[in-house]
Order: C-alpha cells, then structure tokens, then sequence
C-alpha cells in the first residue's frame, strides 16, 4: 500500500494542511487564522490567534486520521520564530496532530519553498522565487549546485502592522512601507552579494497568499481554480496597477472584489508593495505564479525518505 504523509504549515496569515501519497494529491486546505496577529508589537502570539489556529490543526488532524496518514512533519515559521511563547505553541501543535513539528529558520524554509514551488516548471531561465508570507518574505535562487537565500523582515501582515495600515493608504505611509522594504532589500543584496547578478538571468516565481490571491483578482476567478491560477503570468505593470488600485480602497471595497479572498482583504496591499519593489530592485518585468509552495517541498522530502 502506498504510504500517505501530510505536511503542515502554521504561517503568519494562514494554517494549511497537504495530505497525499507518491502520486496524487488527497486533499489540500486553507485557512486564514492570523497567527501573527500583533506579534511585532508584543513579541508574543496572542491567545485568540492561538485559539484560531489550534481549532484549525484539530480540524486537520481529524482529517489525517479519515486519511490514513502514517507520517508527517508541521512546520512553524515566522510569527512562531518571532514569538516568546512559540516553543509553547509547538508543544501543543505537537500534542493536537501527533506528528512531528519544527521550527523553520529563513534558510530551511527557502529550501522547502524552492523545492516545492520549482517542481514542474517549464524549461527556460534558472527561476528565482519570492514566498510573500505573512510576517517574513524568502528569496532563493540556484547558483550553480548552490542555493542561494535570504528571509527578509517584510510580510504582509508586518507591513500592514507596521507601516501601511489596513485602510486606504496615504503618501505618508506608503513612503514608510517602501522605505522599510527598501532596508530590507538592501540588507539582502549586502548578506548575499551573489543574489543581484544570479536574479540578472533568472525568472520570478511567486507564491504565497498575495500572488495567490493577486492571480485570482488578475482574472477575476470569484471561485479558486487552481489549474488557472498555477503559473498564470503577470506584468510588473499589472502588479503596479493592481497595488495602486487595492491601497486607494478600504478593506470592504477589496473584499467586494472578483476574486478577493476573504482574511486577505486588509493586508494583500502590503504584500503587493512587497511584490512590487521586489520586481523593481531585481529588474524583474514578470511575475510567474506558482500555487505549489512549501507544503509541496514537504511532502517531497517525506515521500523521497519512504520506506520501499
């Protein structure tokens, strides 16, 4: 019998759940629990944010069990890197699914986003990818046999906290957002001075909730398709229109939107200035989305390490 594995990740926006065997996709889930609800501020993760998300993982391992799964591996990455309490929320993680659960550091989490997001891609240029998460942003591209990746300090639901706000954005805390996206860009291309050149001759590949949700507003899908929205391809200036767009409306106005996805509403604006001044610094004119991400690169490494 072919073994099943499920390969969780509690992120800074969203929870989400991938259970499939060497072959096929079984069942694949998300939901919007904000683990990282006012984490930059209080360095802490907040019990209703705990409470949304413990419920989630509950939910998913009902599921493994209807499923059969025999192994498994949940991940934790920036707001439980970030947080006081985040080894405590990972006993309890580790307690509700009865599969292992880690820790991510900015490189692993590359490695698995990379690993995950690459697969299946057509042949061209060596492909660069950007994970827009909630609280940190990875980079990583190939150079060579070597994989080369910096996690930035920037993240939708960071930016928002910290500089854009929700509502509609004003000249003042845009100039606060790129500025903080700048520093962090900066900080990138001084810790990997290789990334500039290497990104020259690469392609972007997007993934993650923003470039996600952005695909589907690019076509306006009001129901997820995932085989339209897998490797649709966008233009920086269809980026830029649509940020300029989302951060002159309020959250309301955004959910109101073909496509918008409901938890996405109040920081997707945050993600696309992320988006946007990634493209301009790398010199990137398109974007290539990609809905295979890091749960894929886990269950990857899960099924490579199955016993024959």
């Amino acid at each position: 019998m072919t073994e099943v594995v499920a390969a969780l990740d509690c992120g800074s926006n969203s929870t989400r759940v991938l259970i499939a065997n060497a072959s096929t996709t079984l069942h694949r889930e998300m939901r919007i629990t904000r683990l990282s609800q006012g984490v930059d501020a209080a360095g802490q993760l907040a019990p209703e944010a705990l409470a949304r998300s413990y419920h989630a993982l509950e939910d998913y391992a009902a599921l493994m069990g209807e499923y059969g799964v025999s192994r498994g591996l949940l991940v934790a990455t920036s707001a439980v890197r970030d947080a006081s309490n985040g080894r405590a929320f990972l006993e309890e993680a580790a307690r509700i699914t009865g599969i292992e659960c880690r820790i991510l550091n900015g490189q692993e989490e590359a490695t698995y986003s990379y690993a995950g997001a690459t697969a299946g891609l057509a042949q061209g240029p060596s492909p660069l990818i950007l994970d827009i998460g909630g609280g940190s942003s990875e980079l990583a591209v190939r150079d060579g046999d070597a994989l080369l990746s910096y996690s930035m300090q920037l993240g939708c639901v960071r930016v928002s906290e910290r500089t854009l706000g929700r509502d509609a954005s004003t000249p003042e805390t845009l100039a606060a957002t790129f500025a903080m996206i700048d520093a962090q860009l900066d900080a990138a291309l001084a810790g990997v001075p290789r990334l500039g050149d290497v990104a020259a001759g690469a392609r972007l590949v997007g993934l993650a909730g923003t470039v996600a949700t952005l695909a589907q507003l690019d076509q306006g899908l009001a129901v997820y398709d995932r085989d339209k929205l897998h490797h649709h391809e966008m233009t920086l200036a269809s980026v830029r229109e649509w940020r300029l767009r989302l951060c002159a409306m309020a959250p309301a106005e955004r959910l109101a939107l073909p496509g918008m996805v409901a938890g996405r509403e109040d920081v997707i604006h945050a993600g696309l200035c992320i988006l946007e001044r990634v493209m301009e610094r790398l010199g990137f004119t398109t974007l290539t989305s990609s809905e295979s991400d890091i749960l894929d690169g886990i269950v990857g490494a899960l099924v490579a390490t199955s016993a024959p």
